[in-house]
């Protein structure tokens, strides 16, 4: 069996799923991988077959999406042509991971797509939304990479289409323990602000993950460290807590594991907008601003609640009903109806 992987390069997260989903992939088959995006900083240890440049959104440094520079940096008759050059049609199977180029050459040329992302479930009728309305925040997820069919993760599983989040194997499988830092990951704000405004907490000690510094540095009581996987996780392993904003992979790690979990959604980003919602419901702290709620911070530290969510280790058998379902002839004795 021919399968195509595509995944979306803009943060670090879909990525970082990618390293546990893909050796699941290559049990049935070949699998080619694409990764479309220019704002990732993690390397996967594969081949790549197909790199896209995409339909990309820069990461800013007040809190949100650069919307200058991502209009700079669109380029619509590249990213034609790179839907028009992807030979989907090649495939047995195309799954998807929230990634523009291979959801859009599927939908032109008609063939079969599945997603296999945070961002088919964020939709869902049962996840919690935030009271704000965003008709346009919702239609960028229902529209930016379109699939026939999806199967989500979230932080609870709903119904038969939702699933629990992916765990990497190196934060299921590792030691943790608590050494007192705080782990921070806020891609969308400048070393500058991070730094102002952490500095206020100086009996507190800052480990920041920046995509806007090359080499690490200190100042005050802030370590300001280039993004590196081996780092950040062996970082978040030891951590007392996590800073991040209201993605899903790392506040997803952070309960897993029971550490301590702050989140600040990005501005403009319907996506973080509901998982901020969901977490609340969770009874996580949530900031809709960093620097007009630094109270909240500090309730934060001086607060011992924390939440642990056992999530299961059944990414394999998703991958596995996936595979089942979408080829029966493949697979037509374990083929489910």
């Amino acid at each position: 069996m021919k399968i195509l992987y595509a995944i979306q390069g803009t943060g670090n997260g879909h990525i970082a799923r990618a390293f546990d989903v893909i050796p699941h992939l290559k049990r049935h088959g070949q699998v080619d991988i694409l990764v479309s995006g220019i704002q990732c900083d993690i390397q996967l240890p594969w081949k790549i077959k197909y790199r896209c440049y995409g339909l990309c959104f820069i990461f800013g440094k007040n809190g949100g999406v650069d919307l200058k520079k991502t209009l700079l940096k669109f380029k619509p008759h590249r990213l034609i042509k790179e839907i028009f050059s992807i030979p989907v049609h090649k495939y047995d199977l195309v799954i998807n991971d929230f990634e523009p180029v291979t959801a859009w050459a599927c939908k032109f040329r008609n063939v079969k797509s599945i997603g296999l992302s945070h961002q088919s479930a964020v939709l869902h009728a049962e996840a919690p939304k935030p009271k704000l309305k965003d008709p346009v925040g919702k239609a960028i997820l229902k529209y930016y990479a379109p699939v026939s069919t999806a199967q989500g993760f979230h932080f609870t599983s709903m119904g038969t289409t939702v699933s629990t989040p992916v765990i990497r194997d190196d934060i299921r499988w590792s030691d943790t323990t608590d050494k007192g830092h705080y782990t921070v990951y806020l891609p969308s704000y400048s070393n500058e602000k991070i730094i102002k405004l952490l500095s206020q907490f100086p009996e507190v000690e800052w480990q920041v993950f920046s995509k806007h510094s090359t080499k690490a540095y200190k100042a005050h009581n802030v370590e300001i460290n280039p993004v590196n996987k081996e780092k950040f996780t062996k970082s978040f392993l030891n951590s007392k807590g996590i800073l991040c904003n209201a993605g899903f992979e790392t506040p997803a790690e952070a309960l897993f594991l029971g550490k301590k979990l702050c989140v600040i959604p990005m501005k403009g980003q319907y996506e973080q907008q509901c998982n901020a919602a969901f977490l609340e419901s969770m009874g996580v702290t949530s900031l809709k601003s960093f620097s007009k709620e630094i109270h909240k911070i500090h309730t934060w530290i001086e607060s011992d609640n924390h939440l642990q969510v056992n999530y299961p280790d059944n990414l394999g058998d998703i991958v596995d009903e996936l595979i089942y379902n979408h080829m029966p002839q493949t697979y037509p004795e374990l083929a489910i109806n």
